[in-house]
């Protein structure tokens, strides 16, 4: 009786409840998957060199960790528990593929840029991690907000990364010219300003999420307490 009366209380709750908001909020602060559960941290310092390669990586695991949710909260009954790691492989071995193949048809040039980072998207531990401790125990809607609200923290930091690497290191925003032409020195060039090559290596990239996780504690004074 108990479970019937949990379930029609589940039926009752509205789709978008206070609830089911706070799965896509809290990772875009309080709980970012980058910056508190430090997880994802090799694409930030790899591809955060251009704006537009973050956002599209940003894009393509939101594709593969929503769905991926989904699917494994569908079939969570159904997979036997020795294999169940093998089986959330595949699916997200499938949505990458997926990713793949749009990108290869869409934007060649940028699909070459990313290379092999996006296959790697299999072994994110962002992905995985939230098909464990989530999509395996939730049903499917809320797999979904989970994957989308993970996914999007995952991305913001991707593109605040980005955005200041390529403005700083190269002067452009998706490949505009943002602070003028730094052959013919105008714009900020034409006051001596000179672009810093240091923030397009991968050090400046944990530099940048550095100062991004120091930002985040010292304006919340429960993650410096935990």
């Amino acid at each position: 009786m108990a479970e019937v009366a949990e379930k029609k209380e589940k039926q009752k709750e509205p789709l978008f409840s206070k609830k089911n908001k706070g799965l896509m909020t809290d990772p875009l602060f309080d709980n970012n998957p980058i910056t508190i559960q430090v997880l994802g941290i090799c694409s930030a310092l790899a591809i955060t060199a251009q704006l537009k390669a973050s956002i599209v990586m940003a894009l393509a695991v939101m594709f593969v960790l929503a769905m991926g949710n989904v699917v494994i909260s569908l079939m969570r009954n159904i997979i036997p528990s020795k294999i169940r790691i093998i089986v959330q492989l595949v699916i997200v071995a499938a949505l990458v593929i997926i990713v793949d193949l749009v990108l290869k048809a869409y934007a060649y040039e940028l699909s070459k840029q990313l290379s092999v980072f996006v296959g790697l998207i299999i072994t994110n531990c962002i992905i995985m991690g939230r098909f464990e401790a989530f999509a395996l125990g939730n049903g499917p809607w809320k797999s979904f907000l989970d994957g989308i609200g993970n996914a999007a923290g995952y991305g913001l930091i991707l593109i605040i990364v980005g955005f200041f690497r390529e403005l700083l290191g190269s002067g452009t925003l998706l490949g505009f010219k943002v602070l003028g032409d730094p052959i013919e020195k105008t714009g900020l060039y034409a006051l001596g300003y000179e672009n810093n090559g240091f923030m397009l290596l991968a050090p400046m990239a944990l530099i940048t999420v550095g100062i991004i996780i120091w930002i985040q504690r010292s304006r919340n004074q429960s993650l410096i307490e935990s």
